[in-house]
Protein backbone atom coordinates (compact mmCIF):
# COMPACT_ATOMS: atom_id res chain seq x y z
CA UNK A 1 0.00 0.00 0.00
CA UNK A 2 1.72 3.79 0.25
CA UNK A 3 11.69 11.34 2.82
CA UNK A 4 15.65 14.37 5.33
CA UNK A 5 19.71 16.41 3.52
CA UNK A 6 22.93 16.35 0.30
CA UNK A 7 26.28 17.90 -1.19
CA UNK A 8 26.41 21.08 -2.56
CA UNK A 9 27.18 18.93 -5.77
CA UNK A 10 29.24 21.15 -8.62
CA UNK A 11 28.27 20.81 -12.07
CA UNK A 12 31.36 21.19 -13.49
CA UNK A 13 32.13 18.12 -16.01
CA UNK A 14 28.78 16.58 -15.71
CA UNK A 15 25.90 16.39 -18.41
CA UNK A 16 22.59 17.42 -17.38
CA UNK A 17 20.64 15.38 -20.27
CA UNK A 18 17.72 17.64 -20.95
CA UNK A 19 16.52 17.23 -24.41
CA UNK A 20 15.55 20.82 -26.04
CA UNK A 21 12.33 19.38 -27.18
CA UNK A 22 11.46 18.22 -23.56
CA UNK A 23 8.30 20.02 -22.07
CA UNK A 24 10.17 19.77 -18.23
CA UNK A 25 13.53 21.32 -19.45
CA UNK A 26 13.24 24.56 -17.51
CA UNK A 27 12.86 21.96 -14.23
CA UNK A 28 14.97 19.81 -15.16
CA UNK A 29 17.26 22.47 -15.23
CA UNK A 30 16.70 23.63 -12.29
CA UNK A 31 16.76 20.41 -10.41
CA UNK A 32 18.96 19.36 -7.15
CA UNK A 33 18.63 15.80 -9.11
CA UNK A 34 22.21 15.44 -10.97
CA UNK A 35 21.58 13.37 -14.15
CA UNK A 36 24.64 11.44 -15.41
CA UNK A 37 26.17 9.34 -18.64
CA UNK A 38 28.49 7.15 -19.39
CA UNK A 39 31.13 9.81 -20.36
CA UNK A 40 30.32 11.26 -16.18
CA UNK A 41 29.17 8.55 -13.79
CA UNK A 42 31.93 6.56 -12.84
CA UNK A 43 34.04 9.60 -12.26
CA UNK A 44 31.21 11.46 -10.12
CA UNK A 45 30.09 8.11 -7.85
CA UNK A 46 33.87 7.79 -7.50
CA UNK A 47 34.11 11.15 -6.53
CA UNK A 48 31.91 11.33 -3.50
CA UNK A 49 31.91 8.55 -0.70
CA UNK A 50 27.85 7.96 -1.05
CA UNK A 51 25.52 8.23 -3.98
CA UNK A 52 21.97 7.10 -4.32
CA UNK A 53 21.63 6.97 -8.35
CA UNK A 54 18.29 6.18 -10.03
CA UNK A 55 17.94 4.25 -13.42
CA UNK A 56 15.11 5.48 -15.18
CA UNK A 57 12.94 5.47 -18.40
CA UNK A 58 11.05 8.68 -19.43
CA UNK A 59 8.11 6.71 -20.09
CA UNK A 60 7.39 4.87 -16.97
CA UNK A 61 4.79 6.02 -15.07
CA UNK A 62 5.83 4.48 -11.27
CA UNK A 63 9.28 6.54 -12.35
CA UNK A 64 7.00 9.84 -13.16
CA UNK A 65 5.45 9.03 -9.75
CA UNK A 66 8.61 9.02 -7.64
CA UNK A 67 9.92 12.38 -9.23
CA UNK A 68 8.94 14.58 -7.41
CA UNK A 69 9.58 12.57 -4.31
CA UNK A 70 13.14 11.66 -4.84
CA UNK A 71 13.71 15.53 -6.16
CA UNK A 72 12.19 16.88 -2.41
CA UNK A 73 15.04 14.15 -0.93
CA UNK A 74 17.80 15.29 -3.17
CA UNK A 75 16.98 18.83 -1.72
CA UNK A 76 16.99 18.19 1.95
CA UNK A 77 19.62 15.58 1.34
CA UNK A 78 22.02 18.41 0.13
CA UNK A 79 22.71 19.61 3.06
CA UNK A 80 24.16 16.19 4.44
CA UNK A 81 26.39 15.96 1.34
CA UNK A 82 24.48 13.02 -0.24
CA UNK A 83 23.83 13.74 -3.78
CA UNK A 84 21.17 11.78 -5.61
CA UNK A 85 21.69 11.08 -9.35
CA UNK A 86 19.71 9.98 -11.84
CA UNK A 87 20.49 8.08 -15.71
CA UNK A 88 18.08 7.88 -18.50
CA UNK A 89 18.42 4.05 -19.67
CA UNK A 90 16.72 5.01 -22.82
CA UNK A 91 19.82 7.02 -23.96
CA UNK A 92 22.31 5.05 -22.04
CA UNK A 93 21.62 1.68 -22.28
CA UNK A 94 25.01 0.61 -22.03
CA UNK A 95 25.69 2.31 -18.88
CA UNK A 96 22.65 0.51 -17.94
CA UNK A 97 23.28 -2.84 -18.42
CA UNK A 98 26.76 -2.44 -17.30
CA UNK A 99 24.80 -2.02 -13.61
CA UNK A 100 21.96 -4.85 -14.22
CA UNK A 101 19.30 -2.72 -14.63
CA UNK A 102 16.15 -5.16 -15.62
CA UNK A 103 13.30 -2.87 -14.30
CA UNK A 104 12.61 1.05 -14.03
CA UNK A 105 12.73 2.43 -11.39
CA UNK A 106 15.96 1.03 -10.37
CA UNK A 107 17.47 2.63 -6.89
CA UNK A 108 21.03 1.89 -5.92
CA UNK A 109 23.77 2.78 -3.56
CA UNK A 110 27.09 3.64 -4.70
CA UNK A 111 30.29 4.17 -2.00
CA UNK A 112 33.10 4.98 -4.13
CA UNK A 113 34.71 2.49 -5.66
CA UNK A 114 32.60 -0.21 -3.84
CA UNK A 115 30.21 -2.33 -5.80
CA UNK A 116 26.53 -0.54 -5.52
CA UNK A 117 23.70 -2.48 -3.67
CA UNK A 118 20.10 -1.99 -3.98
CA UNK A 119 18.38 0.59 -2.27
CA UNK A 120 16.33 -1.45 0.30
CA UNK A 121 13.16 1.87 1.51
CA UNK A 122 10.34 2.81 0.12
CA UNK A 123 10.14 5.37 -2.85
CA UNK A 124 8.56 7.95 -0.59
CA UNK A 125 10.64 11.47 0.23
CA UNK A 126 11.00 10.77 4.06
CA UNK A 127 11.84 7.23 3.66
CA UNK A 128 14.55 7.87 0.99
CA UNK A 129 16.10 10.57 3.08
CA UNK A 130 16.18 8.70 6.51
CA UNK A 131 17.71 5.41 4.70
CA UNK A 132 20.53 7.23 3.09
CA UNK A 133 21.33 9.89 6.56
CA UNK A 134 21.49 6.29 7.91
CA UNK A 135 24.07 4.94 5.37
CA UNK A 136 26.22 7.93 5.70
CA UNK A 137 26.88 7.18 9.31
CA UNK A 138 29.14 3.63 10.40
CA UNK A 139 27.47 0.99 11.56
CA UNK A 140 27.73 2.06 14.88
CA UNK A 141 28.48 5.71 15.90
CA UNK A 142 29.93 6.94 19.19
CA UNK A 143 27.92 9.20 21.27
CA UNK A 144 29.32 11.23 24.05
CA UNK A 145 27.10 13.32 26.82
CA UNK A 146 28.66 16.67 24.13
CA UNK A 147 26.60 14.82 20.79
CA UNK A 148 23.65 12.56 22.53
CA UNK A 149 21.03 14.93 22.54
CA UNK A 150 22.18 16.03 18.65
CA UNK A 151 22.18 12.70 17.62
CA UNK A 152 18.65 11.41 19.43
CA UNK A 153 17.28 13.86 16.58
CA UNK A 154 18.94 12.35 13.73
CA UNK A 155 16.27 10.25 12.82
CA UNK A 156 12.46 8.95 13.88
CA UNK A 157 14.08 5.75 15.68
CA UNK A 158 18.07 5.84 17.25
CA UNK A 159 19.10 2.96 18.85
CA UNK A 160 22.02 3.25 21.44
CA UNK A 161 24.00 0.78 23.59
CA UNK A 162 25.20 1.96 26.74
CA UNK A 163 28.18 -0.96 27.41
CA UNK A 164 31.01 -0.63 28.95
CA UNK A 165 34.37 -0.65 27.88
CA UNK A 166 35.56 -3.80 29.24
CA UNK A 167 32.34 -6.02 28.14
CA UNK A 168 33.95 -7.34 24.81
CA UNK A 169 30.93 -10.13 24.89
CA UNK A 170 27.83 -7.17 24.80
CA UNK A 171 29.79 -5.21 22.80
CA UNK A 172 30.39 -7.80 19.97
CA UNK A 173 26.78 -9.19 20.03
CA UNK A 174 25.10 -5.15 19.60
CA UNK A 175 27.64 -4.51 16.88
CA UNK A 176 26.88 -7.44 14.89
CA UNK A 177 23.23 -6.32 15.55
CA UNK A 178 23.82 -2.98 14.13
CA UNK A 179 25.49 -4.60 11.69
CA UNK A 180 22.23 -6.40 10.56
CA UNK A 181 20.15 -4.10 10.68
CA UNK A 182 21.98 -0.64 9.55
CA UNK A 183 19.66 0.03 6.74
CA UNK A 184 16.86 -0.01 9.14
CA UNK A 185 17.84 1.94 12.18
CA UNK A 186 20.60 4.50 13.18
CA UNK A 187 22.74 3.01 15.75
CA UNK A 188 25.38 4.35 18.37
CA UNK A 189 26.97 3.24 21.54
CA UNK A 190 28.91 4.62 24.79
CA UNK A 191 31.26 2.95 27.42
CA UNK A 192 30.98 6.05 29.71
CA UNK A 193 28.71 4.72 33.13
CA UNK A 194 27.99 8.10 33.85
CA UNK A 195 26.11 9.05 30.63
CA UNK A 196 24.17 5.66 31.24
CA UNK A 197 23.39 6.81 34.93
CA UNK A 198 22.26 10.19 33.22
CA UNK A 199 19.88 8.14 30.75
CA UNK A 200 18.28 6.00 33.66
CA UNK A 201 19.54 2.57 33.00
CA UNK A 202 22.62 0.35 34.05
CA UNK A 203 25.31 -1.07 31.40
CA UNK A 204 24.60 -2.79 29.57
CA UNK A 205 21.23 -1.75 28.22
CA UNK A 206 19.59 -0.63 24.46
CA UNK A 207 18.02 2.05 25.06
CA UNK A 208 15.94 2.89 21.53
CA UNK A 209 14.54 6.42 21.14
CA UNK A 210 11.64 7.71 19.39
CA UNK A 211 9.60 10.85 18.33
CA UNK A 212 6.44 8.94 19.13
CA UNK A 213 4.74 7.27 21.92
CA UNK A 214 6.65 7.00 25.49
CA UNK A 215 9.58 8.17 23.53
CA UNK A 216 11.99 5.66 24.43
CA UNK A 217 12.26 2.05 25.38
CA UNK A 218 14.99 0.06 27.21
CA UNK A 219 16.08 -3.50 26.73
CA UNK A 220 18.18 -4.88 29.88
CA UNK A 221 17.88 -8.48 28.81
CA UNK A 222 20.35 -10.69 27.30
CA UNK A 223 22.34 -9.07 24.06
CA UNK A 224 20.86 -12.12 21.69
CA UNK A 225 20.51 -11.33 18.12
CA UNK A 226 16.88 -12.97 18.04
CA UNK A 227 16.00 -11.20 21.69
CA UNK A 228 17.00 -7.72 20.41
CA UNK A 229 15.47 -8.30 17.42
CA UNK A 230 11.81 -9.16 18.84
CA UNK A 231 12.01 -6.50 21.39
CA UNK A 232 13.44 -3.61 18.87
CA UNK A 233 10.68 -4.70 16.52
CA UNK A 234 7.98 -4.20 19.29
CA UNK A 235 9.25 -0.98 20.43
CA UNK A 236 9.89 0.80 17.17
CA UNK A 237 6.12 0.08 15.95
CA UNK A 238 3.80 3.20 17.29
CA UNK A 239 1.19 2.23 19.81
CA UNK A 240 -1.33 3.12 17.35
CA UNK A 241 0.41 3.97 13.45
CA UNK A 242 -1.02 4.75 10.30
CA UNK A 243 -0.98 2.52 7.74
CA UNK A 244 0.31 3.56 4.03
CA UNK A 245 2.39 2.62 1.60
CA UNK A 246 5.64 3.39 3.61
CA UNK A 247 4.54 1.39 6.35
CA UNK A 248 2.63 -1.46 4.72
CA UNK A 249 5.10 -3.62 4.65
CA UNK A 250 6.48 -3.69 7.93
CA UNK A 251 2.88 -4.21 9.31
CA UNK A 252 2.28 -7.09 6.74
CA UNK A 253 5.29 -9.37 7.60
CA UNK A 254 5.74 -8.45 11.42
CA UNK A 255 4.06 -11.89 12.27
CA UNK A 256 1.40 -11.17 14.34
CA UNK A 257 -2.61 -10.13 13.71
CA UNK A 258 -2.79 -6.51 12.47
CA UNK A 259 -6.16 -4.58 13.24
CA UNK A 260 -7.27 -1.77 11.04
CA UNK A 261 -9.55 1.12 11.91
CA UNK A 262 -11.02 2.76 8.61
CA UNK A 263 -12.01 6.33 8.90
CA UNK A 264 -12.61 8.74 6.68
CA UNK A 265 -11.15 12.01 8.24
CA UNK A 266 -8.15 12.73 9.75
CA UNK A 267 -10.18 14.25 13.06
CA UNK A 268 -11.57 10.71 13.22
CA UNK A 269 -8.53 9.17 12.90
CA UNK A 270 -6.68 11.01 15.78
CA UNK A 271 -9.70 10.73 18.04
CA UNK A 272 -9.46 6.49 17.53
CA UNK A 273 -5.73 6.71 18.09
CA UNK A 274 -5.82 8.47 21.60
CA UNK A 275 -8.93 6.32 22.45
CA UNK A 276 -7.85 3.10 21.40
CA UNK A 277 -3.65 3.36 22.92
CA UNK A 278 -4.73 1.61 26.32
CA UNK A 279 -5.76 -1.13 24.08
CA UNK A 280 -2.57 -1.30 22.20
CA UNK A 281 -0.38 -1.19 25.02
CA UNK A 282 -2.13 -3.61 26.56
CA UNK A 283 -1.83 -5.94 24.21
CA UNK A 284 1.98 -4.91 22.59
CA UNK A 285 3.50 -7.41 20.84
CA UNK A 286 0.64 -9.79 20.25
CA UNK A 287 -0.93 -7.45 17.78
CA UNK A 288 -0.54 -4.20 16.28
CA UNK A 289 -3.29 -1.78 15.43
CA UNK A 290 -3.23 1.16 12.64
CA UNK A 291 -5.57 3.55 11.49
CA UNK A 292 -6.43 3.77 7.56
CA UNK A 293 -7.38 6.51 5.60
CA UNK A 294 -11.34 5.11 4.48
CA UNK A 295 -11.25 8.01 1.33
CA UNK A 296 -8.66 6.73 -0.18
CA UNK A 297 -7.59 2.86 1.16
CA UNK A 298 -11.95 1.72 1.77
CA UNK A 299 -11.42 -0.85 -1.08
CA UNK A 300 -9.61 -2.85 0.82
CA UNK A 301 -12.07 -3.31 3.48
CA UNK A 302 -13.60 -5.84 0.68
CA UNK A 303 -10.48 -7.69 1.75
CA UNK A 304 -11.12 -7.82 5.03
CA UNK A 305 -14.67 -9.31 4.75
CA UNK A 306 -16.27 -5.87 5.48
CA UNK A 307 -18.31 -3.69 3.25
CA UNK A 308 -15.82 -1.70 1.81
CA UNK A 309 -18.29 1.53 1.97
CA UNK A 310 -19.50 1.84 5.93
CA UNK A 311 -17.45 3.53 7.88
CA UNK A 312 -15.91 3.87 10.06
CA UNK A 313 -14.95 0.43 10.37
CA UNK A 314 -13.01 -2.12 12.28
CA UNK A 315 -11.05 -5.87 11.14
CA UNK A 316 -8.30 -7.77 12.42
CA UNK A 317 -6.50 -10.09 9.53
CA UNK A 318 -4.02 -12.81 11.14
CA UNK A 319 -1.37 -11.98 8.42
CA UNK A 320 0.64 -15.22 8.60
CA UNK A 321 -2.72 -17.50 8.42
CA UNK A 322 -4.62 -15.24 5.83
CA UNK A 323 -7.66 -14.79 8.17
CA UNK A 324 -9.89 -12.18 8.63
CA UNK A 325 -11.83 -11.04 11.84
CA UNK A 326 -14.45 -7.96 10.59
CA UNK A 327 -15.96 -6.19 13.00
CA UNK A 328 -19.96 -6.02 13.05
CA UNK A 329 -20.61 -2.98 11.13
CA UNK A 330 -24.15 -2.37 12.32
CA UNK A 331 -22.28 -1.72 16.20
CA UNK A 332 -20.17 1.27 16.87
CA UNK A 333 -16.49 1.50 16.80
CA UNK A 334 -15.98 2.05 20.68
CA UNK A 335 -12.88 1.22 22.55
CA UNK A 336 -14.62 -0.65 24.97
CA UNK A 337 -16.38 -3.04 22.61
CA UNK A 338 -13.51 -3.22 20.19
CA UNK A 339 -11.13 -3.88 22.98
CA UNK A 340 -13.46 -7.15 23.84
CA UNK A 341 -13.37 -8.26 20.67
CA UNK A 342 -9.83 -8.01 20.10
CA UNK A 343 -9.59 -10.22 23.48
CA UNK A 344 -11.55 -12.54 22.07
CA UNK A 345 -9.62 -13.20 18.76
CA UNK A 346 -6.64 -13.58 20.19
CA UNK A 347 -7.90 -16.07 22.29
CA UNK A 348 -9.46 -18.20 19.65
CA UNK A 349 -12.81 -17.73 20.97
CA UNK A 350 -14.48 -16.31 17.54
CA UNK A 351 -14.52 -17.64 14.30
CA UNK A 352 -12.63 -16.26 11.12
CA UNK A 353 -14.90 -14.78 9.07
CA UNK A 354 -14.77 -17.18 5.75
CA UNK A 355 -15.74 -15.33 2.10
CA UNK A 356 -17.21 -18.17 0.47
CA UNK A 357 -19.91 -19.02 -2.38
CA UNK A 358 -22.60 -20.84 -1.74
CA UNK A 359 -21.58 -24.89 -1.21
CA UNK A 360 -22.87 -27.06 -4.51
CA UNK A 361 -25.92 -29.15 -3.73
CA UNK A 362 -24.49 -31.22 -6.39
CA UNK A 363 -21.16 -31.48 -8.34
CA UNK A 364 -22.10 -31.00 -11.97
CA UNK A 365 -19.48 -31.84 -14.70
CA UNK A 366 -16.20 -33.58 -14.20
CA UNK A 367 -14.14 -31.06 -12.26
CA UNK A 368 -14.65 -30.71 -8.72
CA UNK A 369 -16.31 -26.76 -7.66
CA UNK A 370 -14.21 -25.65 -4.74
CA UNK A 371 -15.75 -22.63 -2.35
CA UNK A 372 -14.16 -21.14 0.66
CA UNK A 373 -16.68 -23.18 2.94
CA UNK A 374 -15.75 -26.46 1.49
CA UNK A 375 -11.95 -25.95 1.32
CA UNK A 376 -10.72 -27.54 4.03
CA UNK A 377 -12.73 -30.13 3.37
CA UNK A 378 -12.10 -30.71 -0.34
CA UNK A 379 -8.70 -30.39 -0.66
CA UNK A 380 -6.74 -30.13 3.27
CA UNK A 381 -8.56 -33.09 4.61
CA UNK A 382 -9.14 -35.10 1.78
CA UNK A 383 -7.43 -38.47 1.39
CA UNK A 384 -6.51 -38.31 -2.42
CA UNK A 385 -4.26 -36.34 -4.71
CA UNK A 386 -5.60 -32.34 -5.27
CA UNK A 387 -4.86 -30.81 -8.35
CA UNK A 388 -6.45 -27.05 -7.71
CA UNK A 389 -6.91 -24.22 -10.43
CA UNK A 390 -7.64 -20.63 -8.73
CA UNK A 391 -9.46 -18.81 -11.66
CA UNK A 392 -11.10 -15.39 -11.71
CA UNK A 393 -14.34 -15.72 -13.97
CA UNK A 394 -12.82 -12.42 -16.00
CA UNK A 395 -9.30 -14.21 -17.35
CA UNK A 396 -8.50 -14.69 -20.59
CA UNK A 397 -6.29 -17.93 -20.03
CA UNK A 398 -8.50 -19.49 -17.50
CA UNK A 399 -11.18 -19.59 -20.42
CA UNK A 400 -8.48 -21.34 -22.84
CA UNK A 401 -7.67 -23.73 -20.31
CA UNK A 402 -11.11 -24.69 -19.22
CA UNK A 403 -11.91 -27.38 -21.91
CA UNK A 404 -8.79 -28.94 -21.44
CA UNK A 405 -9.08 -28.92 -17.96
CA UNK A 406 -12.03 -30.47 -18.05
CA UNK A 407 -10.79 -33.07 -20.28
CA UNK A 408 -8.07 -33.42 -17.45
CA UNK A 409 -10.66 -34.20 -15.08
CA UNK A 410 -12.37 -36.99 -17.39
CA UNK A 411 -8.83 -38.84 -17.36
CA UNK A 412 -9.51 -39.13 -13.65
CA UNK A 413 -13.15 -40.54 -13.40
CA UNK A 414 -14.48 -44.22 -12.71
CA UNK A 415 -11.93 -46.08 -9.81
CA UNK A 416 -9.36 -43.24 -10.35
CA UNK A 417 -11.94 -40.60 -8.82
CA UNK A 418 -10.85 -42.49 -5.51
CA UNK A 419 -6.93 -41.42 -5.97
CA UNK A 420 -7.28 -38.45 -7.80
CA UNK A 421 -9.34 -35.31 -8.00
CA UNK A 422 -9.24 -32.31 -9.99
CA UNK A 423 -10.96 -29.38 -8.79
CA UNK A 424 -11.16 -25.50 -8.96
CA UNK A 425 -12.30 -21.96 -6.79
CA UNK A 426 -13.08 -18.99 -8.01
CA UNK A 427 -10.27 -17.06 -5.81
CA UNK A 428 -12.10 -13.64 -6.39
CA UNK A 429 -15.31 -14.89 -5.11
CA UNK A 430 -13.81 -17.33 -2.19
CA UNK A 431 -11.15 -16.88 0.77
CA UNK A 432 -8.14 -19.20 -0.09
CA UNK A 433 -5.25 -19.85 2.39
CA UNK A 434 -2.26 -18.43 0.23
CA UNK A 435 -2.48 -15.13 -1.67
CA UNK A 436 -2.71 -15.55 -5.29
CA UNK A 437 -1.19 -13.21 -7.13
CA UNK A 438 -1.83 -14.68 -11.30
CA UNK A 439 -4.27 -16.82 -12.84
CA UNK A 440 -4.14 -19.55 -13.28
CA UNK A 441 -2.64 -20.51 -10.52
CA UNK A 442 -2.85 -24.24 -10.36
CA UNK A 443 -1.19 -26.48 -7.20
CA UNK A 444 -0.68 -29.95 -6.59
CA UNK A 445 -2.03 -31.03 -3.13
CA UNK A 446 -0.27 -34.30 -2.22
CA UNK A 447 -2.19 -36.63 0.03
CA UNK A 448 -1.08 -36.60 3.46
CA UNK A 449 1.16 -33.14 2.87
CA UNK A 450 -2.24 -31.11 2.36
CA UNK A 451 0.06 -27.92 4.05
CA UNK A 452 2.68 -28.27 1.63
CA UNK A 453 0.88 -27.97 -2.03
CA UNK A 454 3.32 -27.99 -4.93
CA UNK A 455 2.84 -25.03 -7.61
CA UNK A 456 3.00 -26.24 -11.23
CA UNK A 457 4.81 -23.81 -13.59
CA UNK A 458 4.87 -26.18 -16.87
CA UNK A 459 3.06 -25.94 -20.32
CA UNK A 460 -1.11 -25.85 -19.83
CA UNK A 461 -1.51 -28.98 -21.99
CA UNK A 462 -3.90 -32.06 -20.52
CA UNK A 463 -0.65 -34.28 -20.94
CA UNK A 464 1.74 -32.28 -19.23
CA UNK A 465 -0.46 -31.63 -16.72
CA UNK A 466 -1.39 -35.64 -16.19
CA UNK A 467 2.04 -36.03 -15.93
CA UNK A 468 2.65 -33.54 -13.16
CA UNK A 469 0.27 -35.61 -11.11
CA UNK A 470 1.99 -38.87 -11.54
CA UNK A 471 5.40 -37.76 -10.67
CA UNK A 472 4.36 -35.58 -7.99
CA UNK A 473 1.31 -36.97 -6.54
CA UNK A 474 1.20 -39.98 -3.79
CA UNK A 475 -0.03 -42.22 -5.27
CA UNK A 476 1.56 -41.72 -8.75
CA UNK A 477 -1.55 -42.47 -10.78
CA UNK A 478 -1.94 -42.50 -14.24
CA UNK A 479 -4.59 -40.51 -16.14
CA UNK A 480 -6.41 -42.71 -18.69
CA UNK A 481 -7.77 -40.60 -21.81
CA UNK A 482 -10.64 -41.27 -22.91
CA UNK A 483 -11.81 -42.68 -26.62
CA UNK A 484 -8.39 -41.70 -29.40
CA UNK A 485 -8.52 -37.94 -27.92
CA UNK A 486 -5.19 -36.47 -27.55
CA UNK A 487 -3.86 -33.53 -25.51
CA UNK A 488 -4.93 -30.34 -26.32
CA UNK A 489 -1.57 -27.65 -27.40
CA UNK A 490 -1.22 -24.77 -25.12
CA UNK A 491 1.71 -22.51 -24.87
CA UNK A 492 3.49 -21.47 -21.39
CA UNK A 493 2.21 -18.66 -19.89
CA UNK A 494 4.06 -15.99 -18.00
CA UNK A 495 1.77 -14.88 -15.37
CA UNK A 496 2.19 -11.10 -14.40
CA UNK A 497 2.34 -9.91 -11.11
CA UNK A 498 -0.96 -8.79 -9.18
CA UNK A 499 -2.01 -5.76 -10.46
CA UNK A 500 -3.02 -3.19 -7.54
CA UNK A 501 -6.86 -3.19 -8.07
CA UNK A 502 -9.70 -5.93 -9.42
CA UNK A 503 -9.88 -6.33 -13.11
CA UNK A 504 -13.32 -6.00 -14.34
CA UNK A 505 -15.83 -8.39 -15.20
CA UNK A 506 -14.82 -8.35 -18.87
CA UNK A 507 -10.96 -8.33 -18.95
CA UNK A 508 -9.07 -10.56 -20.73
CA UNK A 509 -5.48 -10.86 -19.41
CA UNK A 510 -4.32 -13.01 -15.69
CA UNK A 511 -3.48 -10.45 -13.34
CA UNK A 512 -5.11 -10.06 -10.19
Amino acid sequence: MRSFASLAVSLLGVTVAVSASDPAADAAADSTVISLTKDTFDSFVKEHPLVLAEFYAPWCGHCKALAPKYEEAAQELKAKDIPLVQVDCTAEEELCRTYEVDGYPTLKVFRGAEDPKPYGGARQTESIVSYMTKQSFPAVSSVTEENLEEFKTMDKIVIIGYIASDDKASSKSFTAFAESQRDNYLFAASNDAALAKAEGVKQPSIVLYKDFDEKKAVFDGKLENEAILEWVNTASTPLVGELGPETYSKYITAGIPLAYIFAETAEEREAFTNEFKPIAEKHRGAINIVTLDAKLFGAHAGNLNLEPETFPAFAIQDTTKNVKYPFDQTKKIEAKAVGKFIQDVLEGKIEPSVKSEPIPETQEGPVTVVVGKSYQELVIDNDKDVLLEFYAPWCGHCKSLAPKYDELAEMYSGDLAEKVTIAKIDATANDVPDPITGFPTIKLYPAGSKGEPIEYSGSRTVEDLATFIKENGKYKAEGVASGESKPQEGGDVTVPPAAETPAPADADHDEL
